[in-house]
């Protein structure tokens, strides 16, 4: 059977954890992708679910932090509204001193 190459693009954090997966599997990511064109040509579909989520960021991120990324551009947008604070270490003091 003739062969032929296919050549794939991904972040290389992610081809690095791949292919220590397929490792552990005893082959590597050419016999994995091969695994997975043979089963879709054999059941005609992708073998595994594919759908959006649900939380239009991603899952990465919940309502609060959301909330707060917001609350942040706001504060970069309006200097002026916002105090500003040398370090971290001098808001957090007057945090605590007004409690």
């Amino acid at each position: 059977m003739a062969q032929t190459t296919f050549s794939v693009r991904m972040d290389e954090n992610l081809k690095r954890q791949f292919d220590a997966l397929c490792a552990d599997f005893g082959m590597n990511a050419t016999t994995a992708f091969n695994i997975f064109a043979r089963a879709v040509v054999r059941e005609r579909r992708i073998p595994f679910a594919i759908q959006a989520s649900d939380n239009v960021s991603g899952d990465i991120f919940n309502a609060e932090t959301i909330a707060a990324l917001e609350e942040g551009e706001e504060m970069l947008r309006n200097p002026v509204k916002y105090k500003r604070y040398a370090t971290f270490r001098d808001a957090m003091n007057e945090v605590l001193n007004d409690a």
